[in-house]
């Protein structure tokens, strides 16, 4: 068993990495027009914008409705990333959904990853019934096998506030697929700093070059300490996390003003319950006129228009702090 340290100031401040080049990987939400179709417009512009930003694209994610829409729709998400961005990086999810006591289900993760491959996307597993359902030493075999049919990937630990096929890794199995030379970086949900803590000390020990992607939205001041960031909520405004990170590795003070302004934001849209962020990240997009409406995935939950004037408050607040 790996003995976990326990968390102290000291720990911290080991952890504590000034001036360090954050890499940034942002979820792309998938916008409706009024009619309910879909935007594509808004999405393309929305791509555009986050990619020259500096941020990599990371489409077909939850953000954009990754286990809701069919493969027709993950196609040309995909198909109009690589054409908007040439030969720049982007990442991708690759859902496979199943139900409670399904398999795992290797043919069907493989057709996801060739899929995001044909496109020269990373595929970002996301997690389903029939992997997490697994013992440790299945779901490590189970990675294994993915890397051998995706060469590089990302892993993904989503809490069940995020979705129920979720499931948290214990530390042991972190290191299990930390030890998969294909697997590079992993996005971790859990929405708890002490475990993501508990892995960049893991990660600094052992694999110095694995990235761990930090998917707390209420917590985006991990990179501080170590963590990347594949967020959600840097889809609402992919240039003011650009300008963060720029401050951040330059050792310019304006960070923390911005990081607590964009934590506010985050905090307000990631409230209980999680999911209706997304409706949230299309108020915010639609009231900057960047989307053709704040209409959401029909089997998405929502937010309550009440919403809309304390959005636009902290919108006001963001281009006065950065304009």
């Amino acid at each position: 068993m790996i003995q976990t340290e326990k968390m102290s100031a000291d720990t911290l401040a080991e952890l504590f990495q000034p001036r360090r080049k954050i890499t940034g990987m942002s979820a792309i939400l998938l916008p409706f027009s009024s009619d309910g179709a879909i935007d594509w417009d808004g999405f393309a512009a929305h791509v555009q914008r986050t990619h020259a930003a500096g941020l990599a694209p990371a489409v077909n994610m939850d953000t954009g409705y990754g286990n809701l829409i069919d493969d027709a729709i993950r196609r040309q998400a995909l198909q109009l990333t690589r054409e908007l961005i040439g030969d720049g990086k982007f990442v991708a999810g690759a859902f496979v959904g199943d139900a409670p006591g399904s398999a795992f289900n290797l043919d069907a993760y493989r057709q996801q990853i060739d899929l995001i491959n044909e496109y020269a996307g990373t595929p970002v597993i996301f997690q389903s019934y029939g992997l997490t359902r697994q013992s440790d030493a299945a779901i490590a075999d189970a990675y294994r096998q993915i890397g051998e049919c995706a060469g590089e990937f990302i892993g993904f630990e989503l809490g069940t506030m995020f979705a129920p096929f979720g499931k948290i890794y214990s530390l042991e199995l972190y290191a299990e697929l930390m030890g998969i030379a294909e697997c590079t970086g992993a996005k971790h949900s859990s929405l708890s700093r002490e475990l993501e803590w508990e892995r960049l000390i893991l990660r600094n020990r052992t694999r110095p070059d694995f990235r761990v992607f930090t998917g707390n939205d209420l917590a985006i001041d991990m990179v501080m300490y170590g963590s990347d960031y594949l967020l959600g909520l840097s889809t609402f405004a992919p240039e003011e996390f650009a300008m963060r990170d720029a401050y951040w590795e330059a050792g310019d003070p304006r960070f923390y003003e911005l990081n607590d302004l964009l934590q506010y934001l985050g905090f307000f849209a990631f409230r209980d319950p999680v999911p209706a962020y997304k409706h949230s990240a299309a108020q915010f997009l639609f009231d900057r006129g960047w989307i053709k409406s704040s209409l959401t995935h029909p089997n998405s939950p929502k937010r309550p228009d009440s919403d809309e004037p304390i959005l636009h408050d902290i919108l006001v607040r963001l281009e006065k702090l950065t304009g």
